[in-house]
């Protein structure tokens, strides 16, 4: 909201064309900490520059020529979305095409191109300034000691939880059960985000990471995913009682108290998990605890701290392979096709005032048809509040009455504040960024007020075209699933954990082993965290099969779980100075080897929903070496959480 009214009363002092995108780009910045909203605003001015070049490069190559500008917008939206899905860095991709598509659409107009050209450029400049206050802000109200406060935010989760199932174990009241649950109800609420923002400081300034545990990227979402379920159970439940389920709540209970500080006893990790297919709320408990209680936490040497968060430098640009996946070349084929649509359509019908359909396209798109369907709906939701009942109201009702800066600063702050809190959240924070982006899209036509209200009526026609064309192409006629792109992921994450075993016996320099290795070590932790998201869209689905699809994503997610839990104490093993000998010890070169080629076999067996061979422990590694007293716990607890994924992988085969 600060950056806002600053950026504001900046743009109307010096009369800045655009207003709505600057304070809209507001919202993008990243704020994890000083350094990341400096770095963002840097390399999305950048973005924004090359937009405009290519704009004008585009125009002067062609003479401006009609029929170049539709195929510009088919090459760079289709690059915009090679972008989204191909790189670590999928915000660079969007911003491109947004400004590109709004800057290319300037030369529709039949005014002279010295003005178009100077609209262009001064689009830069208010994207300067909206950044810049975004920047200054954040230097001045900037976390301090991140680490310590991510300590205590993953403390507090562990003491709620360990509050609410003794409850439950001791058999509490209704009432009492209810009054335990609502903090971690809260919790669950907030979502992972404020963690995430905390993770990412230590991440983009190479902070120290105190006592955090190793990968704690995953364990976030992990820890996210146990609060969702907990929550669910503590507020549904509180009239259930019995033997078997005070019992339950009490170890559970134990594990969150064992959990805080993070020190987990070793036999924990070898006990399996009940791998039946049954998923009551606090199954799911129970299996998030265990994958979470299963993952490597000692910490023996400064260099081990490493492992904690991976520093972005090392991250990166193009994710390995993913610009030759088909699924990428249709999404951004999807992409493409949906804003030329658009962009033929309202030149078609004369009728610029829609153009907001490319920029819908661009901000909406996703890669399944359950994630599009839900911020369609958001898109939607968040385009009435704001474009419609804030835009719109605050045009026909307060502006006439409204004759100064401060009139017009007293009124944008708290629509401002309300889009910034609601973007915070993890549900809804998509209705949040579109009731800003809708409401100053309706409300900032210039420095001057609004006089008509039909160019706010066109925009959210416009709004209502890409809607159409977008659920069209993405979901009539080249559908994707939900489940089936969490499949994909699913298989991203399996193979992931085979190439690191492959990795791990490799003849390469250890320093090199461990560089490719933080490679596959990010894209497990996001791609975790993007299952986790789209398990979430998936309630969106429609259909007679909807219950199954839910079903199914829940049991990719915590199939998911299971594998990054057995990734990171592979993992461990690689990166410990101490651990050398694992890696040429000739019996676990053959167990991992064995180990590699099953989990290859699962990973395509996701995909194609087929069978694959089931290996045995016996199998995997003689006897010798699973008693070894050298080798014989990290033996056990990589076959334990190999049974555990191969379990859970054979149960998808028959999912939807």
């Amino acid at each position: 909201m600060l950056a806002t009214v600053l950026a504001l009363i900046l743009m109307l002092v010096w009369q800045m064309p655009f207003i709505f995108i600057g304070l809209y780009f507001i919202f993008l910045i990243g704020r994890d900490s000083p350094a990341v909203s400096l770095k963002s605003s840097f390399i999305s001015l950048l973005t924004v520059v090359l937009a405009v070049a290519t704009e004008l490069a585009v125009v002067i190559l062609s003479d401006n020529d009609p029929i170049a500008r539709v195929l510009s917008i088919a090459v760079v939206t289709f690059i915009a979305g090679m972008l989204v899905a191909s790189t670590n860095f999928p915000t660079l991709g969007s911003t491109w095409g947004l400004i590109f598509c709004t800057v290319i659409a300037f030369w529709d107009s039949h005014a002279p191109a010295d003005k178009l050209v100077k609209n262009s450029l001064w689009l830069i400049a208010t994207f300067s300034v909206a950044v810049g206050c975004a920047v200054a802000v954040e230097y001045l109200l900037g976390h301090r000691n991140p680490a310590e406060r991510l300590e205590e935010q993953r403390r507090i989760r562990y003491q709620v939880l360990d509050v609410m199932f003794s409850a439950y174990a001791q058999g509490a009241t209704p009432e009492q059960k209810t009054a335990a649950a609502i903090p971690v109800s809260r919790l669950a609420i907030a979502g992972a985000a404020g963690m995430m923002e905390l993770y990412n400081i230590i991440v983009e300034r190479d902070l120290d990471r105190g006592t955090l545990p190793i990968g704690t990227r995953l364990r976030i979402s992990m820890q996210a995913q146990l609060m969702d379920n907990a929550a669910a159970f503590g507020l549904q439940n509180v009239n259930e009682d019995g033997p078997e389920l005070r019992q339950r709540c009490a170890n559970i209970a134990q594990q969150c108290r064992e959990l805080i500080p993070d020190i987990i006893p070793k036999s924990e990790k070898r006990l399996l998990l009940n791998q039946q297919n049954v998923f009551s709320l606090l199954d799911r408990v129970e299996g998030v605890i265990h994958a979470i209680m299963t993952m490597p936490t000692e910490i023996g040497s400064t260099k081990d701290k490493e492992m904690v968060a991976l520093p972005t430098k090392k991250v990166q640009f193009f994710i390995p392979g993913a610009i030759f996946k088909q699924e990428n070349v249709a999404f951004a084929l999807k992409i493409s096709l949906c804003a030329t649509i658009c962009y033929i359509a309202y030149n078609a019908v004369d009728w610029p005032g829609i153009s907001t359909a490319v920029i819908t396209v661009i901000v909406t798109g996703l890669s399944s048809s359950g994630a599009i369907k839900q911020r369609l709906l958001f898109r939607l939701l968040g385009s009435i509040i704001g474009g419609l009942v804030l835009g719109l109201g605050s045009i026909s009702l307060l502006f006439p009455h409204m004759d100064s800066i401060t009139a017009l600063i007293v009124l944008v702050a708290p629509i401002a504040l309300l889009s910034a809190w609601t973007a915070a959240g993890p549900r809804f924070n998509y209705v949040g960024l579109q009731i800003a982006f809708s409401f100053y899209l309706v409300a900032f036509e210039g420095s001057s007020a609004p006089t008509q209200l039909a160019p706010a009526r066109d925009r959210f026609i416009g709004i209502l075209l890409a809607l159409i064309v977008m659920w069209f192409v993405f979901d009539q006629m080249w559908p994707v699933r939900t489940v089936t792109v969490m499949r994909r992921q699913l298989a991203t994450v399996l193979n992931s954990n085979a190439s690191l075993l492959r990795l791990m016996d490799s003849t390469e320099k250890h320093e090199e082993l461990v560089e490719r290795a933080d490679i596959l070590r990010d894209r497990v932790g996001k791609t975790v965290a993007t299952l986790r998201s789209m398990n979430d869209a998936v309630d969106y689905e429609f259909g007679v099969d909807r219950d199954e699809h839910v079903h199914t994503s829940t049991m990719i997610l915590r199939t998911s779980l299971t594998a990054g839990a057995f990734f990171w104490n592979q993992f461990a093993v690689l990166h410990s100075e101490t651990d050398r000998d694992f890696l040429v010890a000739p019996a676990l070169v053959q167990m991992r080897q064995k180990l590699a080629e099953s989990i290859d076999a699962m990973a395509e067996a996701v995909v194609q929903k087929t069978n694959f061979l089931v290996t045995s422990a016996e199998d995997l590694a003689g006897s010798d070496v699973l008693q070894s007293q050298r080798y014989g716990e990290y033996s056990n607890n990589a076959i334990a959480r190999f049974e555990e994924l191969q379990a859970f992988t054979s149960m998808l085969r028959n999912e939807v």
